[in-house]
């Protein structure tokens, strides 16, 4: 159910994206015909290339400040992706141990499959018996 929604999601957001990617063209066409007779056609393909920087222009800052969430207050709990985040900028010498700690940890679960898939059935058992 949960999957059936989200590939109609992914459907319209392609649909929608195709309809704007044509009405762009479209738009880009017009305003070369109606140019070109006026200013050239070299010009006019340059007018119509620069109307499509300021479009993306415009798009990237709109996006970006709206991409700016809320900063969680000081004494605000937050959750654990935000807070390790936070420590990596803070100290990143310990995030690279961390995450070279990670990659050995992956280099040893794929030289030793059982190994993994022990350490794995233990976690697993364990989330069963709190249930």
């Amino acid at each position: 159910m949960i999957l059936k929604k989200a590939i109609y999601y992914a459907a319209g957001v392609a649909a929608l994206s195709a309809a704007a990617a044509v009405c762009v063209i479209a738009l880009a066409f017009a305003l070369h015909a109606a140019l070109a007779p006026q200013i050239g056609v070299a010009w006019a393909s340059a007018a119509v290339a620069g109307a499509a920087a300021l479009l993306i222009l415009a798009l990237a800052l709109a996006l970006l400040a709206r991409g700016r969430g809320p900063r969680p207050k000081p004494g605000e709990d937050r959750d654990l992706t935000s807070r390790l985040i936070d420590l990596a900028r803070e100290k990143p010498l310990i995030a690279a141990g961390a995450a070279a700690a990670v990659a050995a940890a992956a280099a040893v679960a794929l030289r030793n499959p059982k190994l993994a898939a022990a350490v794995l059935s233990a976690i697993l058992a364990g989330r069963a018996t709190k249930k």
